[in-house]
């Protein structure tokens, strides 16, 4: 057996292999609080091995109850994901594997490429009523790739989606693969509905760097990009410098951060509550959209999340929530999707999966759309 990580997004160290069993590790993000959580490899050699994984230091990694229910994700052919048999103990997890090829993909979620990225940015620009435009480039050169959709005028709102802060959360840009696509529909009336009203500004990918790299949180540089909004500089942050720069000039009405979450297994939207200027107009907007996406998709809920901060105890606004809240006085609000599965509505094969994600991007849209009553 063979293991490797030499490919967009990969990361494992190998310590040790002895025929069909290996002894692995994550590599750290770089950076003071050295992240880790996303693993990214592939076995080689491997047909009809009984594979045993053992990834040694995930004790140690930075949501440690994240491995809990949790069942790592592998693909023959790197398009169809399932789950495989995986347990934690003792501060190590170990993935075990019947091999059916010669060659099997591992990785905490399934992986969403530059490539792919690529393709998306491709085939939404073709579209109409669809321009593509570069707002900076990373620190790596890479370019952050912005979306307009729909004719911008006076008397429209301004919706904004972005994705993927954190590019071990792959989750965030299979949903926008059934976002975008229904947005761009012609033939959507809930999507021509709401384009007649608003134009919609889209990031599919707000760290290319790490997405590459294999991080789980950060950029090329360590920077965890959602807690710069309140500090975010070209030296440091120029993903969020770029595209803050650019909500500044279209002004915001209504913002959705695209997230995973590692712990939860449950699909929620954290607001921004606890800012001062969250009011109860916001929060009969928030309870809205939410109402609304659960009528959409009831693979999201309102029940499970996380804690909702107390009114006027914010005041650290480096999240985009909590930024895009205080500067605009916006409805802005994080989606969190899980890595293990849905807890309410479990599917014992593929888990929380990229098609799930999709239909989830989807509902969305009526989201919006219904929001748009609340705006007037």
């Amino acid at each position: 057996m063979q293991i490797s990580d030499a490919f967009d997004s990969g990361n494992i160290e190998v310590r040790a292999v002895d025929g069909a069993t290996a002894r692995l590790a994550i590599r750290p993000d770089p950076g003071e609080e050295g992240f880790f959580q996303w693993f990214h490899f592939r076995a080689s050699g491997v047909r009809g091995q009984s594979l045993e994984l053992v990834i040694e230091n995930a004790g140690d990694a930075s949501y440690p109850k994240g491995w809990e229910d949790y069942r790592a994700c592998a693909s023959y052919d790197r398009e169809v994901w399932f789950r495989c048999d995986t347990d934690y103990a003792d501060g190590r997890l170990t993935i075990r594997l019947q091999a059916e090829a010669d060659a099997v993909w591992f990785a905490y979620f399934a992986p969403y490429s530059r490539e792919r990225h690529h393709d998306l940015i491709a085939a939404c620009q073709r579209r109409p009523g669809c321009r593509h435009e570069v707002l900076g480039r990373t620190l790596d050169g890479e370019d952050m790739d912005l979306l307009t959709i729909g004719e911008p005028g006076a008397g429209k709102k301004v919706f904004w989606a972005i994705a993927r802060q954190h590019p071990g959360e792959t989750q965030a840009e299979w949903w926008m693969e059934g976002f975008l696509p229904r947005l761009l529909d012609p033939d959507d009336p809930v999507s021509r509905a709401l384009l007649a009203r608003a134009v919609c500004y889209v990031v599919p990918n707000m760290n290319p760097d790490g997405s590459r790299r294999g991080h789980l949180r950060t950029n090329a540089v360590g920077a965890n990009l959602n807690r710069e909004w309140d500090k975010a500089s070209l030296e440091r942050s120029p993903e969020v410098f770029h595209v803050l720069s650019r909500m500044d000039s279209t002004g915001l009405d209504i913002c959705l951060d695209v997230h995973g979450d590692e712990a939860l297994p449950y699909n929620f939207i954290a607001g921004g509550e606890g800012v001062p200027g969250f009011d109860e107009r916001l929060a009969g907007l928030l309870d809205r959209f939410e109402r609304a996406l659960e009528r959409a998709n009831p693979d999201f809920q309102r029940v499970h999340g996380y804690p909702k901060a107390k009114p006027n105890s914010s005041t650290v606004l480096s999240t985009s929530t909590k930024q895009l809240t205080d500067r605009f006085g916006a409805l802005a609000m994080t989606l969190e999707m899980p890595f293990k599965d849905n807890a309410e509505a479990p599917d014992p094969q593929c888990g929380w999966s990229p098609a799930r994600c999709r239909l989830l991007g989807r509902a969305a849209v009526d989201a919006f759309h219904d929001a748009l009553g609340a705006l007037d």
